[in-house]
């Protein structure tokens, strides 16, 4: 996915740049900064081209960091999805001398593609303050806002550094996530639901405890909890299981696992079957997942589970269901050929499994 988006920050792009940053202040040298941005360019990773975008900023903006930024401000609406990062990445960087500026800067930028990583510095700086800044913008009418409060301070965010004292205390981030457990923009819930999964690793009770608290009858919270609960359902923790009324003591029998093919090619559907039998008279609430262990360059298979369906399982009877899953390459995964296996897990109990092989 790195190697993907690296290539967002090419010569094209910066051109562009340049010209709206000169077309935003006269002074602007944008024929040096073109030259001194690309330089190298090519052995540049993603993150150093992200980086290195702000060092060269820095040079050619003016010194003073509030004129510099409102340049900065004046560029960013031109400019849409991850290339806008490098915008709070400067901010990140060289804000640290005016936070209140900084801070409302980065609620401005993060409409146009994210200011989630570069919160993180003030964070790691002013944990206190900037938590409180946050919880603020838990409160904003503008759902990327919004989303910034929650996901800019997970515990474990993604291509970013995590936070110790966070992921010691998810009390700390508990007045943001209260208030944005009942966000109806599913852009927020997402966030929300993510942050709570970062703490399932760590802290199950509180998490559980938590989600036992909250209103499971409003819709929203509802789906924040399901999708926070996820990791622990699919392991098939008897606590997650039971915040939904899912059967603990799954009884049932896999029958009939079918694969249309067992010889797949990339770009080729996965296409399988089998039916589930209730050994149990009264009825069962059932989640029923699916894993693939993919086959990787190392040789050590990478296991991936998705969400199938989730059921009501009458007594001693049966449901058939089927799948397709299309086996393509994508920015976050790459197919290599070997062996395969599709494994079906209910209520997190692997009851069966089939081994498939995939030509690239």
């Amino acid at each position: 996915m790195a190697d993907a988006l690296k290539e967002m920050f090419n010569k094209e792009f910066y051109k562009r740049l340049a010209q709206e940053f000169h077309r935003a202040d006269k002074n602007f040298n944008s024929e040096k900064f073109l030259k001194d941005v690309t330089k190298g360019l090519e052995d540049l990773s993603l993150n150093q081209r992200m980086r290195n975008t702000s060092v060269v900023l820095k040079e050619h903006l003016p010194a003073d960091y509030s004129k510099a930024l409102s340049i900065i401000l004046k560029v960013a609406p031109q400019f849409k999805g991850y290339v806008s990062l490098i915008f709070p990445d400067f901010v990140g960087q060289y804000g640290h001398d005016n936070v209140v500026l900084s801070l409302s800067a980065l609620k401005e930028l993060t409409s146009y593609g994210s200011s989630e990583f570069a919160i993180r510095e003030f964070l790691k700086r002013d944990l206190k303050g900037t938590l409180k800044v946050m919880n603020s913008w838990a409160a904003d009418v503008n759902p990327h806002v919004r989303r910034l409060a929650s996901e800019g301070c997970r515990p474990r965010l993604p291509w970013s550094f995590n936070i110790p004292e966070i992921m010691n205390n998810p009390e700390l981030t508990r007045p943001i996530l209260e208030r944005l457990k009942t966000d109806k923009e599913l852009y927020v819930k997402k966030s929300v639901a993510n942050h709570l999964n970062d703490f399932s690793r760590t802290h199950t009770d509180w998490l559980l405890d938590l989600f036992n608290s909250w209103d499971k009858a409003n819709p929203d919270t509802a789906w924040i909890i399901r999708h926070a609960s996820r990791t622990l359902i699919k392991k098939g923790h008897p606590g997650s299981l039971a915040v939904f009324d899912y059967e603990k003591n799954v009884q049932v029998e896999l029958k009939d696992l079918k694969l249309k093919s067992n010889k797949i090619k990339l770009g080729d559907e996965l296409s399988f079957a089998f039916e589930i039998l209730s050994k149990k008279t009264s009825p069962q609430k059932l989640v029923v997942d699916y894993a693939i262990h993919y086959a990787k360059k190392s040789g050590v298979n990478n296991r991936k589970v998705f969400k199938l369906k989730e059921l009501q399982l009458k007594g001693l009877s049966a449901v058939a269901i089927s799948k397709k899953q299309i086996i393509k390459d994508m920015t976050t995964r790459k197919h290599y050929a070997g062996k395969h296996l599709l494994e079906i897990i209910v209520n997190g109990k692997s009851l069966a499994q089939k081994e498939f092989s995939l030509s690239v």
